[in-house]
Parts: structure tokens; C-alpha cells; sequence
């Protein structure tokens, strides 16, 4: 017997039949759940096994109370026909939870501890929020496998599928090939690894250990003293992050920000000085004087820098000790000539008298 005496699991599997998947490969699907079902140990006590169909419309083909045999399973199989039209995944696995996973059809009570595993084969994108139902399915202790065939769209199959996806997400080029799932199930499924079916208590990542396991956590988290859950590390601590001015821890991970009048390079770790005196960048009135990421305000000459240290207002040019007529000063705007007193007349210099 080929049969690996497996942990009893309550299976199901999901397939696509929409119109993209033709008569010729929909057979190749049905021959590879046949030899799946060769390899679990298959009875009332053991591994339970119930077949979905779906395209626009979702069809339980049998539950997980109808056969506790192979030949019954595999003939039923035999007579699956393919629903053609669209590709509702998420309706798919609603319909899952809704119909399948209920113990009046067939699945063992939580007390029993059996994990409950889905397998959904697809080739294409679904048509419907796929995310926020699967995330559901999971949450209600569902492991989901994500089989994408050919033209399957690989951010779907991640989205649906149970963490690690490494280990939950498979992709055949072909439906002539699909077989070769076959042997990958058989050990996810058979093997001593109590990490496979999720009857482990690690918060974040499993390693089997022969016949037991430890929890470890992933980069940017470290083990509690509990040995199972996991909390952020500090990556912003001296030593830890490549950021050249502020670290932004972020839940185990971290960004680099930059200090005011700076800008973040592409790197997206080390920092420019901006030019602050470009337009738009400072609220200089007349001149803006650039200062390693920061600026000052400047006036343009016969003006002066009021305290608010960015206006400017017109200098007198006739105070004195501003000008040089030597005797009578007239301002004009920002400038000024001289003059000279009655019966004196201005020379050539322009500011003496004779």
C-alpha cells in the first residue's frame, strides 16, 4: 500500500473548472486527485476528503461524510464535469466554511483536534475579493494550499494561501504536469513533521525537529523566554540599522528619515542637504542665502533686515554718515544726489561745492 499513514486530516479539495481550463485538462485535474487520494490513508477515523467544483457557480461535489473509501471517491471523481464561466475563488472557500467544514457534513469536532486543509487548483485570477475570505478561512483554523496552474496569477495564489507560503503555494507550467504536486503533498502530508499541519504553537515559524519542533521568529524579531511567541527587535538600536541620520523603527523592520532640510536619497539611507533657497522653499522677502540645509534672509542694497529677520524696509540713505554731499543731501528712493546750499554749485564730482 502506497498509502502513508498520515495524521487523519479533514481535506478538501477546491477546483477551478471556468471556461479557461479546457475539457483535456480538467481530466489531467481529476487523474491528479485520484493519485492524491492513493496517497492518504483514507477512512471514516483516518483522512476525510470532500471535492468542491467552482467557476461563477460553486458545486459540492460530495462532502466529507459521503465516502470513507477509495474506489467510491475516485468513481465519483470520475463523474465531476466542468462548470465552464467565470472564477470565483473567494466564493469558492466561503462556500467552503459555509457548507463543507459543518459537522452535519462530515467534518470531526474542534475537540477531535484534526486539521482542517484545503487545496485550492486554479489557473487563472479570481474575479472576487479572494483576500479578505481566505484571511477568514485561516483565522477559523483553515490551512490553505494554493495549487496555480499555466496562466494562474501568482499575487492570488500568496494572498489565499496559509503562512510560510514557501511551503503553501505551488506553481506546474501545464495541467500535464500536475501530477508532480503529488509527491509534494505526500510529504507535507505523510512525513513526521509536526510543522506541516499546523499543530504547533509557534507564533511565527516552526522547525521540525525529527518528531518534535522548535518556534523560531523571522528577521527583525527575537524568541521570547516563552519559546513560542515572538517580539520585535529594536532595529533602530546603535549598531543595528545603515540609516545616516534618524531610524525609524517599524514593527521589526525600520526607515530611514532625514533632520529638516534634508532629503532622503534614492538609497533610501542617506541624506542630501536641500536647497532651502529654492522657489517655494523659504519665505526670504528679497534674498535667501543657502546655509548646508538650512538659510538666512538677506536685503538687496539701501535696505535693511527687519527683526523679523525676513523683510526688508528701505534705508535713508541721507542719515548721517550714509552719504557723502558735502552739504545738502536729497534722497530718492533708494539713492540719493547731493545738492548745495544757495550761491554754492555742485562740481563735477557730483558731492562737493564751490
Amino acid at each position: 500500500d502506497t498509502a502513508c499513514k498520515n495524521r487523519p486530516l479533514d481535506l478538501v479539495f477546491i477546483i477551478d473548472s471556468s471556461r479557461s481550463v479546457r475539457p483535456e485538462e480538467f481530466e489531467k485535474v481529476k487523474i491528479f486527485l485520484s493519485k492524491m487520494i492513493d496517497t492518504l490513508d483514507i477512512g471514516e477515523r483516518t483522512t476525510r476528503v470532500a471535492v468542491m467544483n467552482y467557476a461563477s457557480t460553486v458545486k459540492v461535489e460530495f462532502p466529507l461524510r459521503t465516502y470513507f473509501d477509495k474506489a467510491s471517491m475516485k468513481e465519483a471523481i470520475s463523474h465531476i464535469e466542468p462548470l465552464s464561466a467565470g472564477t470565483m475563488t473567494g466564493l469558492a472557500i466561503q462556500t467552503a466554511m459555509d457548507e463543507v467544514f459543518t459537522e452535519e457534513m462530515g467534518t470531526r469536532p474542534a475537540t477531535f483536534n484534526i486539521p482542517k486543509v484545503v487545496i485550492v487548483v486554479t489557473d487563472g485570477r479570481p474575479q472576487d475579493q479572494v483576500q479578505d475570505v481566505a484571511a477568514s478561512a485561516r483565522t477559523a483554523g483553515i490551512e490553505i494550499y494554493a495549487v496555480g496552474v499555466d496562466r494562474a496569477d501568482m499575487q492570488s495564489l500568496r494572498v489565499m494561501a496559509s503562512e510560510p507560503l514557501d511551503e503553501h503555494v505551488f506553481y506546474v507550467e501545464t495541467y500535464g504536469v500536475i501530477e508532480k504536486l503529488t509527491s509534494k503533498f505526500r510529504e507535507t502530508f505523510c512525513a513526521a513533521n509536526v510543522c506541516a499541519l499546523g499543530t504547533h504553537d509557534c507564533e511565527q515559524v516552526c522547525v521540525s525537529n525529527g518528531r518534535s519542533y522548535l518556534c523560531d521568529c523571522y528577521e527583525g524579531y527575537a524568541l521570547n523566554p516563552d519559546k513560542r511567541t515572538c517580539s520585535a527587535v529594536d532595529m533602530c538600536a546603535p549598531g543595528r540599522h545603515e540609516c545616516d541620520q534618524i531610524c525609524v523603527s517599524n514593527n521589526g523592520s525600520y526607515v530611514c528619515e532625514c533632520y529638516e532640510g534634508y532629503t532622503l536619497n534614492p538609497d533610501k539611507k542617506t541624506c542630501s542637504a536641500m536647497d532651502m533657497c529654492a522657489p517655494g522653499g523659504h519665505d526670504c522677502a528679497q534674498v535667501c542665502l543657502s546655509n548646508d540645509g538650512s538659510y538666512s534672509c538677506d536685503c538687496f542694497e539701501g535696505y535693511t533686515l527687519n527683526p523679523d529677520k525676513k523683510t526688508c524696509s528701505a534705508v535713508d540713505m541721507c542719515a548721517p554718515g550714509r552719504h557723502d554731499c558735502e552739504q545738502v543731501c536729497v534722497r530718492d528712493d533708494l539713492f540719493y544726489t547731493c545738492d548745495c546750499y544757495q550761491g554754492y554749485t555742485l562740481n563735477p564730482d557730483k558731492k562737493t561745492c564751490s
